[in-house]
């Protein structure tokens, strides 16, 4: 976690009235919305994604006079946090960057925490579905991964029930999904694919799935056979990426994280690739999404900020987008181009979860694997 300023946590419990009513700020210009954010000198978001160090190089030197504070927090201790400062009635952040739309749309906006905000200069190249409740920034991914240097002819893995046979007992690794969200919406979309899950056990087997009694469907007994299977559950994220994508590792395994890691392929002397063939699914694809915080103490610099990340007109996006014009995300705002690196959007093959269908099951998911534990 990045700097933090005494100033904004101190003084964030006594909001003053702000001089302009939220509604006028959203309908400003970007060099409007600088002219009152200068008054308020600063902003500070809480991101999901250490990338924030770049943008907020690159807004700094955008936007003279306004300091850009970033606390690298994962999106599920957001959430935690923001309900928890604001109850005790701190206002001390601006921006919240995070995923787990199915717990941010379901309990968060209803409840006012946060609050959506499109720009008014990207709203018509922001497709419909990425700006309800709260905009979309990107597409991001929780995937089956392998190693391309130790499978250079494609993925060992053609179908995740393979995951469940005793060639990859242990060898399947995962971040602990009761503490990393997105993993969690994993799981629960997996479990909400009874069909397709079972006609892949069909496909793999050459019998139709008979599903234990305690279990609700072809996913969620995917789940149970995965767990005692010697899953192996991982904290660090880093930790997870090199098991997985050393390039000199033999027979390594393979393992569910963002496509995104792909990356840093070259830096970190890994060879992560998507596992793209897999049927049904090799993972998610869901959405991480920009929200101004209840009472931002710096409501112009916040909405500011957001226009930034949306990205200029030109094909990567410009400062404000380039940390994530990146293999493997997905700008929401569609007149930016994927990378040319990355598998095209429309032939990912990941399932889009439905965030209020996810929501809903994910309690139920959780205890399922909490007893699997």
């Amino acid at each position: 976690m990045r700097r933090f300023l005494t100033r904004a946590v101190m003084g964030a419990t006594l909001i003053a009235a702000a001089p302009v009513m939220a509604q006028d700020l959203d309908t400003m210009t970007p060099q409007e919305l600088y002219e009152i954010a200068k008054t308020e000198g600063s902003v500070t978001v809480f991101s999901l994604s250490r990338r924030m160090v770049q943008v907020e190089a690159a807004f700094e030197a955008a936007y003279p006079g306004i300091d850009m504070i970033s606390v690298d927090i994962n999106s599920t201790r957001q959430i935690a946090r923001i309900d928890a400062e604001q109850k005790a009635g701190v206002y001390a952040v601006d921006v919240l960057y995070l995923s787990e739309a199915p717990l941010v749309l379901r309990d968060l906006v209803p409840s006012g925490m946060v609050e959506g905000y499109v720009p008014p200069r990207v709203v018509d190249q922001v497709p419909e579905e990425f700006r309800q409740g709260l905009v979309t920034h990107r597409l991001s991914t929780r995937a089956l991964m392998y190693n391309e240097a130790a499978y250079p002819d494609g993925s060992p893995i053609t179908n995740l029930w393979q995951l469940t046979t005793p060639e990859w007992r242990g060898k399947v690794l995962l971040e602990d999904p009761a503490a990393r969200g997105e993993v969690l919406d994993l799981l629960t979309e997996i479990a909400l694919r009874p069909d397709e899950m079972g006609a892949a056990y069909e496909a793999q087997f050459g019998k139709p799935i008979e599903v234990d009694s305690a279990f609700d469907g072809a996913g969620e007994q995917f789940i149970a056979d995965l767990f005692q299977n010697d899953l192996v559950m991982v904290n660090d994220t880093a930790t997870l990426r090199a098991a997985v994508g050393d390039i000199n590792a033999t027979n390594p395994s393979v393992g569910f994280m963002t496509y995104s890691a792909a990356r840093d392929n070259e830096r970190e002397g890994w060879a992560l690739q998507i596992s793209n063939e897999t049927v049904p699914s090799a993972g998610i694809l869901f959405p991480a999404v920009l929200a101004v915080a209840k009472n931002a103490p710096n409501p112009a610099a916040a909405r500011l900020l957001i226009d930034f990340m949306m990205g200029d007109d030109t094909p990567s996006g410009g400062p404000g987008f380039e940390p994530f014009y990146v293999q493997g995300d997905y700008a929401a705002r569609r007149t930016i181009a994927d990378h040319p690196d990355a598998v095209p959007l429309e032939e990912l093959n990941l399932w889009r979860m439905d965030p209020a269908a996810t929501g809903a099951a994910r309690a139920r998911i959780l205890d399922l694997i909490i007893m699997l534990q």
